[in-house]
């Protein structure tokens, strides 16, 4: 699963909480074929989707999306 962001300084705390919360992480460029408005964005394993989402809403952190990688490319989830 991949995080996409709008702000640079959105991507950075969402990696601070998650790497709090234990969850494995990676940085990385966004894709192209994500729009974003940062460039960085950030990997996590498919089994924590629910404990990254409860984190973002309750940290407040605005997000352009989380994204599944397929066959074509990504899909919003």
């Amino acid at each position: 699963m991949l995080i996409a962001f709008d702000s640079t300084q959105q991507a950075l705390r969402t990696e601070m909480l998650l790497e709090y919360a234990d969850i494995e992480i990676d940085i990385r460029p966004t894709p192209k074929t994500i729009t974003a408005g940062c460039a960085l964005s950030i990997d996590f394993p498919d089994e924590e989707l629910e404990r990254v989402r409860e984190i973002l809403i309750e940290q407040s952190v605005a997000i352009r999306g989380i994204f599944r990688e397929t066959a074509e490319g990504y899909e919003a989830i």
